[in-house]
């Protein structure tokens, strides 16, 4: 009889222990859910706020979007000012008509010719052994796009500028960009088609 009653006094006063531990349990198991739903938030949330650059369009009209993939378009050529490291990188289209001789055999680029121009501020190679300027931040693309229906006022080329700020990561269409814009500058090499820049022997 005694050892009835030592083990249901034994039971009884294990019961609080069992259940402080599965409360514990619940609200570990609820903590866990939380934080995990909190996480899949901000992972949500950064992915809708990662800024689609190809959904920018310019004043004049003219969508990043059309010049999709320009990352990886073959180089044109190169330039350099006192503030600004260029690379002139053009689309399929243009680069055929490049090799075809375009502008050089008196033929203008097709319909759908488009050109990119990566501005990057430069800064002093710290690593080589010689005087060498590197490119730092991007700053710009200036894109011209052949289309003669749009642009019939500017020898058929519009033109858009897309800033880029490195510190929000950010690409903004220049609302100072209008469709004519960059054509005051390129009306010199009209006899070239408005392009200023051959492709380079390689």
């Amino acid at each position: 009889m005694s050892e009835l009653v030592t083990k249901s006094v034994a039971q009884e006063q294990q019961k609080p222990e069992i259940e402080t531990r599965t409360a514990m349990q619940r609200i570990t198991g609820f903590t866990l859910v939380a934080t995990a739903v909190a996480v899949l938030g901000v992972l949500v949330a950064a992915v809708v706020y990662a800024q689609d650059k190809y959904s920018l369009k310019s004043p004049s009209g003219i969508a990043f979007s059309d010049f999709k993939g320009y990352e990886d378009w073959s180089v044109v050529s190169s330039a350099r000012t006192d503030e600004v490291l260029k690379v002139i990188v053009a689309n399929p289209t243009t680069i055929k008509a490049y090799k075809a001789g375009v502008p050089g055999n008196g033929q203008p680029f097709p319909e759908g010719s488009m050109i990119a121009k990566l501005q990057w501020k430069p800064k002093k190679s710290t690593e080589a052994q010689f005087a060498v300027d590197v490119p730092d931040v991007f700053s710009q693309a200036f894109v011209m796009e052949k289309d003669s229906k749009r642009f019939p006022k500017s020898g058929g080329w519009g033109y858009a500028v897309f800033d880029y700020e490195a510190v929000s990561d950010q690409f903004t269409a220049d609302p100072k960009s209008l469709s004519d814009c960059g054509n005051a500058c390129h009306t010199v090499v009209k006899a070239k088609d408005y392009i200023f820049h051959p492709y380079q022997k390689r």
